[in-house]
């Protein structure tokens, strides 16, 4: 039976040939369309040439490593990147995150799960046509926030978000002044089938305020609650 992801084209990268292997063939049986690298430079290479939907980079490579690599995707692009890691500590998945992956799953693991987490992340990433009537534009001080054109101006300027920084500034301030939980905004931000941590959502915050700037103070700690974005 097709879905509407049959054919969408998926670049996984990782320097072991028999995961590589593995993962090219279960992608491939639910119909992506698969292109594989070993390492970093790879992966840099072939997305000159090619678009891909989804990017899926195993942390330890030779050459260039799947992290430094995340960060020269996002100077280029917002494509969804799941990154793959035999380590499973805190500190290294929020390190992930923070430089611009959307998911982060810890080896080993299922082919089936590696699907789910594809096909979550390709949901989330085709955001429906706003109806005419809906508000585009929000405007809070000198945040100007452009729904359709996804980007975020400060004083009239764009500034450089990722893909879950949109997201999650974009989900506050269309509910201003309204507390929010970490588990809440996980679930509507992130999706209700995300496997990561609430510190996520803490990770993603200190980041976007600091690229907020002197408007930083629109979000704010409501503490042992969660965050909302306050607008007096």
């Amino acid at each position: 039976m097709m879905t509407q992801y049959d054919n969408k084209k998926i670049l996984i990268a990782d320097d072991e040939p028999q995961m590589l292997e593995l993962l090219r063939a279960y992608l491939a049986k639910s119909k992506f369309d698969v292109v594989e690298a070993a390492n970093g430079l790879e992966v840099l290479e072939k997305i000159k040439d090619t678009t891909f939907d989804c990017i899926v980079l195993d942390v330890m490579m030779p050459e260039k490593d799947g992290l430094s690599t995340c960060l020269e995707i996002r100077k280029l692009s917002e494509v969804p990147i799941i990154m793959l890691s035999a380590r499973g500590d805190e500190l290294d998945r929020v390190h992930g995150l923070e430089l611009g992956a959307d998911d982060y799953i810890v080896k080993p693991f299922s082919p089936r799960e590696l699907v789910a987490r594809i096909n979550s992340l390709l949901r989330r990433s085709q955001t429906p046509v706003k109806a005419d009537h809906e508000v585009s534009e929000r405007t809070f001080g000198g945040i100007s926030i452009d729904e359709k054109g996804r980007n975020v101006r400060i004083n009239g300027e764009e500034i450089e978000l990722t893909p879950k920084e949109f997201d999650l500034l974009l989900f506050l301030t269309k509910h201003t002044n309204q507390v929010w939980t970490r588990e809440q905004i996980l679930e509507q931000v992130w999706g209700y089938g995300f496997y990561g941590s609430l510190r996520t959502v803490d990770t993603h915050i200190k980041t976007l305020r600091m690229k907020l700037g002197d408007f930083s103070n629109y979000i704010t700690t409501i503490w042992g609650v969660g965050y909302k974005f306050e607008v007096l």
